[in-house]
Formats: C-alpha cells, sequence, structure tokens
C-alpha cells in the first residue's frame, strides 16, 4: 500500500507543477507586452500605450484631487448669476451672497456631490457676455469662501484671466463651454495641474441656436473633441485631467442632442471621460411641455439614461434628487441585486 500511496503523492505533485506552468506560461504572455514595450522592441507599442493609457482613464486628476471613476460622479451646479436660465438670482444681489451659497454648497456635499460647479457667467441661448471682471468679482469669493469644503471645485469659464484667478484661489477643475479653443486658456491650464472638462459649443451662447446645422451629429462633436485632447495633450496636459462634454443645448436641436445621448459611447475618445449636462435644460421641457421649474423629474430620467449609455459624470442643479436616483439605479442593477 505505501508504494501506491507515494505514486498518488507523485501525480498530485505533478498535477501541481503543471499548474504552476500553466500560471507561469499565461502570466509571462500577459506581461510581454509590457516587457516589450519597457525594452522598445514591439511593433505594437503604440497599441498597448494606448490600452494602458485607457486604464490610467478610470481615474479623473483634478489639482492634487483624484477622483476615481468606478461610480457615476455628481457635479452639483453654483450659478453665481442674476440672469441663468434656472436659478439666476438666487446667489447674487448685487454681490455673491456668501452665507446662501456656503448652505447650498455644503448640503450638495452632504447628499453626495463629489464636484461643485462654480459659474459667473451664464451661457444659456442668447446670453449678453459678461466682462471678465465682473466675472472675477462673481466667481473669486465664492471659491475663497469653500475652500475648506472636502469636494472638488470647478470653475464654468471661458475666460483666462478668471482661470488665472481660478488656480490661485484653489480651483481643482476648470470647465470650458467652448473646448479651450482660446490659447490663452489652453496655456493657463497646462501651466497648473487642475483637471478641465472639453466641451463642445457650436458658435457662441448669442448665436449657437440660430440654425444648428450638422450633416452627422455625433460624428462631427467627436470630431471636434478628439482634436481638443490632442491640441490640449501637445500642449502639455495630461490625459488623466481631461474629461469630455459633448455639450447637449450648446447649438444643437432636440433631435441633435437625443442622438448625443444614444450616441455617448461613440463620443468616448481614447478611453477618457465623458460629463452630461442635461438638468432643467430646454430638451426637457420641449420633451415634457414642463417650465423649467418643473423639470426635475425629466432631469433624474435623462440622467439615469445618460448614465445607461456611458457617462461618467452628470451636471446636475437637484443634487441630492440625483445621488438618490443612481443610488437605487446601481442597486437594482442585475450585478447588485442578486446581493440585495
Amino acid at each position: 500500500r505505501a508504494p501506491r500511496a507515494s505514486c498518488r503523492h507523485l501525480r498530485v505533485v505533478r498535477q501541481r507543477r503543471r499548474a504552476d506552468i500553466a500560471q507561469t506560461a499565461a502570466r509571462r504572455q500577459s506581461a510581454g507586452p509590457r516587457r516589450r514595450l519597457e525594452r522598445g522592441g514591439s511593433g505594437h507599442s503604440g497599441v498597448v500605450d494606448l490600452v494602458m493609457e485607457n486604464a490610467r482613464s478610470r481615474e479623473l486628476v483634478c489639482g492634487g484631487r483624484l477622483l476615481p471613476l468606478d461610480r457615476p460622479l455628481v457635479m452639483g451646479v453654483l450659478n453665481i448669476t442674476p440672469d441663468s436660465f434656472s436659478d439666476g438670482g438666487r446667489f447674487w444681489q448685487g454681490k455673491p451672497d456668501l452665507g446662501a451659497v456656503r448652505a447650498a454648497a455644503s448640503a450638495m456635499v452632504a447628499a453626495g456631490a463629489d464636484l461643485l460647479d462654480i459659474g459667473g457667467e451664464s451661457t444659456r441661448p442668447g446670453a449678453e457676455p459678461v466682462d471678465p471682471q465682473e466675472e472675477l468679482r462673481r466667481v473669486v469669493p465664492v471659491l475663497e469662501a469653500l475652500a475648506d469644503l472636502d469636494v472638488c471645485l470647478s470653475v464654468d469659464t471661458r475666460r483666462a484671466a478668471v482661470a488665472r484667478a481660478a488656480v490661485q484661489a484653489g480651483a481643482h477643475l476648470l470647465n470650458d463651454v467652448s473646448g479651450f479653443r482660446d490659447p490663452e486658456m489652453m496655456a493657463v491650464l497646462a501651466d497648473s495641474d487642475l483637471g478641465a472638462c472639453v466641451m463642445h459649443m457650436r458658435g457662441d451662447p448669442q448665436s449657437m441656436q440660430v440654425n444648428p446645422v450638422y450633416a452627422d451629429v455625433v460624428t462631427e462633436v467627436r470630431a471636434f473633441l478628439a482634436d481638443r485632447v490632442h491640441v490640449l495633450q501637445q500642449a502639455g496636459v495630461e490625459r488623466r485631467r481631461l474629461v469630455l462634454d459633448p455639450g447637449i443645448g450648446f447649438g444643437k436641436r432636440l433631435e441633435h442632442n437625443v442622438a448625443l445621448l444614444r450616441g455617448l459611447e461613440a463620443l468616448r475618445v481614447e478611453g477618457l471621460p465623458l460629463l452630461v449636462g442635461v438638468s432643467r435644460k430646454r430638451m426637457i421641457g420641449e420633451i415634457t411641455g414642463r417650465a423649467v421649474e418643473d423639470r426635475l423629474a425629466g432631469s433624474l430620467a435623462a440622467a439615469l439614461v445618460a448614465v445607461g449609455f456611458g457617462a461618467d459624470v452628470v451636471r446636475v442643479h437637484d443634487v441630492a434628487e440625483t445621488v438618490d436616483a443612481l443610488r437605487i439605479r446601481n442597486a437594482l442593477s442585475s450585478a447588485n441585486a442578486r446581493a440585495l
């Protein structure tokens, strides 16, 4: 019996050795492209480089903060303006109402906001441009008042002077509706470590809704975003600092907005995260017939649809309600429902 036991033992050892050899071979095969890339000896190094970069794109770097993208992020809106389409005048009475801003921002953070987007210029259709000095007067005091909050602070601006002041005041991200087409804006971004939201807009706020026409809106918007990513990288902006926004409602008709939402994944450039802002916008009113103040349900539905189609960040006015909706979506998804 002893010899038979010894034989069984040898068979087990051999099986384990074969398994170890197979695992080692598998590891070597998967590590091969990485080693070839490091040695610079593979003709596929560009492909491997892209794969590795895409893997790193699942987090967003914003001015020293790191935002993991393992779940949808929520960006709360703080408009420090007298004329924004939804909440103009709420935080501005000839000067920023810092008490009201602080209370609203703290409530958003407590509700689960990952970012707060501070804007000092309305970019609604037909809005008049704001002098950069006036925009500074609106934005900088708010940034300073919110600097101690544990949240990523974004500044919604297309002015280099405002962006430069925002960097100095402690902002973490620049959100430029014009896609950093201004060389000075691009230089401010490149000289900082801030994150950047690169948005598509046809024309400017005054003219963007005057007969917008596209042959293929998804293809054209993606081409614009891809070009901006290339230009910004050439200027020295790291990919991990970029998030892309198709610009719902910025030079688009309802049918264009619908096509962009349905085609979000086709808009993704080099694996970069996508931001969608549709909260309370005209398209919600066009679909539901509701006035701006009655668009909460439509906005929540649109945010859930956007996330389902691939949005990584949703920009919203109603943070608590959006966070709750996303939590329900996550809990009832096929992967998580079985654990309930």
